[in-house]
């Protein structure tokens, strides 16, 4: 796999699906809810992976595709080259605010990210990561992360998880935001993890995530030092959902320890 190679490819499909995004905001979006009311899919979600898988299974026939909408393939291993595809993440913010969503987009080759992409759509922003290559702002190389301290940091997390929930135990959350510098929620994974790879944030956390939230996310944070894992501290999934923590290599065993892991 030739990685440059494949880098401007999905840069110039990726800008190509963003100006269909944004020339979408002129016409009614169709809203259905999927798992509940608060999970949303549009019309725009459904025609932008229908756009990836076409220009995918066109120009690289045996690739696999695992995308959010369920248009790709039925995964269940990491056997080969996985396209991991969310075609807009934060849909809620995008059906609501027109902004604060992005399309995200990992290419995985036997469970290994080599690529990974974060398009946020309305500022055309690019966060783009090669592994072994660095993390990309746009044209601006981000630096490795700089070590920080937790009464120092601001955690990235949805007020879903410092409230009484089905998933957790919030008591460890509540004590993590008591003692971080600040909390801060976006409403898009992706989003998030772009902000932890460019120093905007040091952590972020979710008790509920899927391989296409954070696969390309997690190439990008990965270039710049982070480390991402599930709760248990094993290595991510991308295969099912699962919880996830990604984290300044500083203070990841930290928030884990004190503060996730059973006492």
């Amino acid at each position: 796999m030739d990685l440059h190679e494949m880098d401007r490819y999905i840069k110039s499909i990726i800008k190509e699906a963003g100006h269909r995004i944004r020339n979408s905001f002129l016409s009614d979006i169709s809203i259905e809810s999927k798992s509940d009311a608060d999970d949303l899919v549009t019309n725009i979600d459904k025609e932008i992976e229908q756009f990836f898988i076409s220009r995918i299974n066109r120009d690289f026939p045996g690739h696999r595709i695992y995308g959010e909408e369920g248009f790709g393939d039925d995964i269940q291993d990491h056997k080969g080259i996985i396209w991991l595809l969310d075609p807009i993440d934060g849909t809620m913010n995008f059906v609501h605010q027109k902004r604060n969503f992005a399309i995200s987009l990992g290419v995985y080759e036997e469970g290994i990210g080599k690529l990974g992409y974060i398009y946020d759509v309305v500022n055309d922003d690019l966060y783009h990561g090669v592994l072994g290559g660095g993390a990309y702002y746009n044209d601006e190389r981000l630096s490795k992360l700089k070590d920080t301290v937790i009464g120092e940091s601001i955690i990235a997390m949805n007020a879903t998880w410092a409230v009484p929930n089905s998933y957790f135990d919030h008591k460890g959350t509540l004590q993590l935001i008591q003692d971080v510098r600040g909390i801060r929620s976006y409403g898009s994974a992706a989003l998030e993890l772009a902000y932890l790879a460019s120093g905007r944030v040091d952590a972020y956390l979710s008790m509920r995530l899927s391989p296409w939230d954070i696969a390309g996310g997690m190439v990008i944070a990965g270039e710049v030092g982070a480390i991402a894992t599930n709760f248990n501290g094993a290595p991510a999934n991308l295969l099912e959902q699962d919880t996830f923590l990604a984290a300044n290599p500083s203070i990841h065993s930290q928030i884990l320890e004190k503060y996730i892991l059973p006492k």
